[in-house]
């Protein structure tokens, strides 16, 4: 008769786990905050459970009684009793017993028929539950206050960080949205988010409740921003006092189901515990049919954040004090696939960059294409440094360089590497290898040229004569050009020049999908170090106007569409890098004293201006110091003696401030010839200018 009655009772939980087609509640009765006596009338005086804290979570299962002390513990079963428990809080290296007794009763072979009976299925004997009961739950509830002591230390011993921006508050309070993942190829996650989407649900820790151990339950993304999501717990409907904010890359975040097959508890939340009677049959009926994460989700995750570039790679990147060359850089530190490198031979002076940015190249591209380069006075490399393999390197594009190519002098327009918010009229100086160019900015040059740039000829960092005028953008004139407003048609006659044909350059739009009004997370190329708040204020093709939210628009900067300068919101959360908050007005208006210097006077000023930004409590000094979107460059040095900013004014080298003299070489006759657009895209505006042949 009882072997009848136990086939039965198998039958009848099996029968119960095949309904639940989710998987959710299998061995899962009831979870109450309150309720720790047993639901079972199979249970006699004997198995009542001996003292248990109060703040341990009990989980009924067919009369045995297990807890789950700590979330992050898996359970195990005891080979001599059968009794469930955390494994951690087992005994011995290979956790197989619960205590001393059973490992000593299981070597000296004295139980075994009750070993028999558990291989065959059958409970443990009541005896055996009465003898282990007391001393495993006495180990359990140890372990717990074990677990919540080391959790106290470990909050007590964590640094605060300088900045803690709330993004969900901020996005929530302006009624804003954030830039979906899948704008930021080059960002972890940008090209393998798939359809995660508002109504997707996911099993994340349950903060709603008064339990000391971890428990989850289930919520549904209710709106997106980047990384990060609003989330609502099931069953709370419209009721939005218990919404929150979450990154979904962090290893808290799964999908539904995990808990099941990861022995973690669903607990519902303490608000809302007593509004349904029968959760099981609850879940089932809100989930049928709904989406949630893949099961690879984090996985794919960890892939994602695994970067090539490692410590003591040797490349090349741009001299920050001459623009015009290249020298050898050493990589100090990789966060989130941005770059902290250091000069060769100035080990104190560094800068920041993303790997995938147009500034670094392998060692010998200088050489191979004809850009100027800076030996190094290192004589040999050091112990573990060693050269980054050329394919780590983002590939540009392969051009035809025949006779139908870009040529010396000729004009066009280009967005200023030490003023980001202009573009301006600027030169061809000089054409090298692989489709690269030399790059002047008109009335602003050098004598020697060293502040000319290296710009690829698909660089979407420059325009055909006639862009910015086509798209209603405001062109920067020359220094000292005296016929305003600015017109090409006159320039171009003037100085005997000729505009560079527009065939040449890169018409290509990608579907970006960046919208006015989104936000995002955005290096300040003129201080790579930081990444700010930041919102899309203006789309132009591929072309995007960065704000800086809290700054004033002269501060702004053009940047590409696909520049991995621009990141996700949550992307510093995610990476633990730090993130600068917006600007308040205080910041802003707060004076600086700086110390006296000797005047410099500077030969382009165009729009640059000054302002300053708190930088971990304290003052920092900021200046115009790189290239623009993916032709971003190398900037000038951190300490900066004079008025400084987030965005601080042009501070250039000695070199880069010496009058250009007056250059006038023999060139093809005017050709240009103001016209229609040719070609329209995803912006305002026209993109191109008709020019004759």
């Amino acid at each position: 008769m009882e072997d009848a009655r136990d086939l039965a009772e198998r039958a009848a939980r099996s029968e119960r786990k095949r309904r639940d087609s989710f998987g959710m509640f299998d061995g899962y009765d009831s979870c109450s905050e309150e309720s720790t006596s047993s639901s079972s009338s199979e249970d006699s005086e004997d198995d009542v459970v001996p003292s248990i804290p109060a703040s341990l979570p009990i989980i009924k299962n067919n009369g045995q009684v297990y807890t789950y002390p700590d979330g992050k513990a898996g359970m195990a079963t005891c080979e001599m009793c059968g009794m469930i428990g955390v494994r951690d809080a087992f005994y011995s290296k290979t956790k197989r017993f619960c205590s001393v007794s059973c490992s000593r009763s299981y070597s000296s072979n004295s139980k075994k028929a009750s070993i028999l009976a558990r291989l065959q299925g059958k409970p443990p004997t009541k005896k055996a539950k009465v003898l282990q009961k007391q001393p495993l739950m006495a180990k359990l509830a140890a372990y717990a206050q074990y677990q919540a002591s080391q959790q106290n230390q470990a909050k007590a011993k964590s640094v605060v960080p300088a900045e803690s921006f709330d993004w969900g508050r901020y996005i929530c309070s302006s009624n804003t949205v954030g830039a979906p993942v899948s704008c930021f190829k080059h960002a972890p996650m940008g090209t393998c988010w798939g359809d995660i989407e508002e109504g997707v649900r996911i099993e994340v820790p349950n903060s709603d409740t008064n339990l000391s151990t971890k428990v989850y339950w289930i919520a549904e993304i209710i709106k997106l921003a980047g990384f990060k999501a609003l989330l609502r717990y099931e069953g709370f409907d419209n009721d939005t006092s218990k919404d929150f904010w979450c990154n979904l890359c962090v290893p808290e975040v799964h999908p539904v189901g995990w808990c099941a097959s990861s022995s973690k508890p669903l607990v519902p939340p303490r608000s809302i515990q007593h509004k349904y009677s029968n959760w099981k049959a609850f879940l089932v009926k809100r989930l049928t049919g709904s989406k949630t994460l893949p099961t690879d989700f984090s996985a794919k995750v960890r892939e994602n954040m695994q970067f090539p570039f490692k410590k003591l790679m040797r490349v090349e990147v741009v001299d920050k004090n001459y623009l015009c060359r290249t020298r050898v850089a050493l990589v100090e530190q990789v966060i989130g696939g941005r770059l902290r490198l250091v000069y060769e031979d100035d080990g104190l002076d560094d800068f920041w960059c993303h790997m995938y940015s147009p500034l670094i190249h392998n060692i010998g591209w200088s050489r191979s294409i004809g850009h100027r380069f800076k030996r190094s006075d290192v004589a040999k490399k050091a112990e573990g440094q060693v050269d980054a393999p050329a394919q780590l390197f983002q590939k540009v594009k392969d051009v035809d360089q025949s006779d139908d190519w870009f040529k010396d002098g000729m004009k066009l327009e280009a967005i200023d590497p030490l003023n980001l918010s202009a573009i301006c009229v600027a030169t061809v100086k000089k054409v090298l290898a692989d489709g690269y160019l030399m790059i002047g900015i008109d009335g602003s040059e050098a004598v020697d040229g060293s502040d000319w740039f290296c710009y690829h000829g698909m660089s979407p960092s420059i325009f055909p004569v006639g862009f910015c005028e086509i798209n209603s953008i405001e062109l920067t004139p020359p220094k000292g050009f005296t016929k305003l407003p600015f017109k090409w048609f006159d320039y171009l006659r003037e100085t005997g020049s000729v505009a560079a044909p527009v065939r040449l350059f890169n018409k290509e739009v990608p579907n970006h999908g960046f919208r006015i009004g989104m936000k995002l997370e955005a290096v300040d190329l003129m201080e790579p170090r930081l990444v700010c708040v930041a919102t899309v204020t203006r789309i132009v093709h591929r072309l995007l106007r960065i704000h800086f939210d809290g700054w004033e628009d002269e501060y702004d900067q053009w940047v590409d569409c696909e520049s991995p300068d621009l990141y996700p919101v949550g992307w510093c959360q995610l990476t633990g890098y730090q993130l600068q908050p917006p600007a308040s007005q205080g910041h802003r208006d707060a004076p600086l004293s700086v110390p006296k210097q000797k005047k410099k006077t500077a030969q382009y000023k165009g729009q640059k201006k000054k302002r300053r930004i708190l930088i971990g409590g304290r003052s920092g000094r900021r200046r115009r110091r790189s290239f623009s979107g993916d032709e971003e460059q190398s900037p000038p040095s951190y300490h900066v003696q004079g008025p400084a900013g987030p965005r601080a004014g042009l501070h250039q080298p000695e070199s880069l401030l010496r009058t250009k003299e007056d250059l006038m070489a023999d060139v093809d006759e005017l050709t240009f010839a103001h016209g229609t657009s040719d070609q329209e895209s995803n912006g305002s505006g026209s993109y191109y200018i008709k020019q004759e042949p």
